[in-house]
């Protein structure tokens, strides 16, 4: 992905990510003066955190780096640029990717390390891929259950809800009945 940031500003980039799963990111400043050195307006400060608040990178004025961590918890994992204010204002284009789970995994050099047929490697990533989703359905499977039981609570807590106000409203109209009886008794209408 790419994106500009004016100087002085914030942008921040959330990606929901599983727990145990592997992410790699990568980001880069694009230089507007090809074959020239970066000018010291484009620098950066990057941040990943967790949804907990936690850091998994720090890059403190910097025109690009990299990231590479595992998940402790599920949630959105948040990367936030920073760019120093400059008089006049600077615009950077960002070049950013990010990826997490069966994706984040280099198969270039898992060939090149075990001397492996293109098929095999082929083979590994669907056993790969087949894994993730093995995993998704069963995490899917859970927030079901999840969601199911908070649904039971809610209806159990309407249904509760539903009797008392009812018994309030025939207490109330019992009330009525009984004040306008005896109003009309002490009128002598009745």
């Amino acid at each position: 992905m790419r994106f500009e940031l004016d100087s002085g500003k914030t942008k921040c980039i959330a990606e929901d990510i599983k727990a145990n799963a592997m992410t790699v990111g990568k980001y880069s400043i694009v230089n507007p003066s090809e074959g020239q050195p970066f000018p010291d307006s484009h620098k950066l400060v990057v941040r990943v955190s967790s949804p907990k608040g936690n850091n998994y990178h720090l890059g403190d004025q910097v025109d690009s780096g990299t990231f590479a961590f595992t998940a402790a918890e599920s949630g959105d994992y948040t990367t936030c640029f920073w760019a120093n204010k400059h008089k006049p204002p600077v615009k950077m284009t960002i070049e950013f990717d990010w990826k997490s789970g069966v994706a984040a995994k280099d198969w270039s050099k898992v060939a090149t390390k075990g001397q492996v047929e293109t098929m095999e490697i082929e083979l590994k990533k669907l056993y790969d891929t087949v894994s993730a989703i093995h995993e998704e359905m069963f995490y899917l499977r859970e927030r079901d259950e999840e969601m199911q039981e908070l649904n039971k609570e809610t209806n159990s807590k309407m249904a509760t809800l539903s009797f008392f106000s009812l018994l309030l409203c025939l207490s109330v109209a019992g009330l009525q009945i009984w004040h306008l009886k005896s109003f009309f008794e002490r009128k002598k209408l009745l």
